[in-house]
Formats: C-alpha cells, structure tokens, sequence
C-alpha cells in the first residue's frame, strides 16, 4: 500500500509532458512565422539574384 500511495505522488511524469507541450507550442509558432516570411525572404533573394 506504501509503494502505491508514493507512485500516486510522484509527479516527474506530468512535468514531462508539460514540457513536451511548451515545445510544440514552440514549435508550432516557429513553423507558422517561416511558413509566412518565407515568401517574402525568397522574393528578396529573386530580386538581389536578379540585380546581380
């Protein structure tokens, strides 16, 4: 019953996730602003290769 009562209380598991879930969401935000520059960042580059 002991063993029981302190896998209940460990929480190490639930701070893993947590951690897992702020890195997607980082992630994600960075996938979503390269997928939105990234347009314009190869325009510029078209326009400086076409200057040359």
């Amino acid at each position: 019953m002991q063993e029981l009562k302190r896998f209940l209380a460990h929480c190490s598991g639930a701070t893993a996730i947590e951690y897992a879930m702020i890195a997607g969401g980082i992630a994600l935000v960075i996938v979503t602003l390269v997928y939105a520059i990234g347009g314009q960042v190869s325009a510029l580059l078209l326009t400086v290769s076409g200057g040359l």
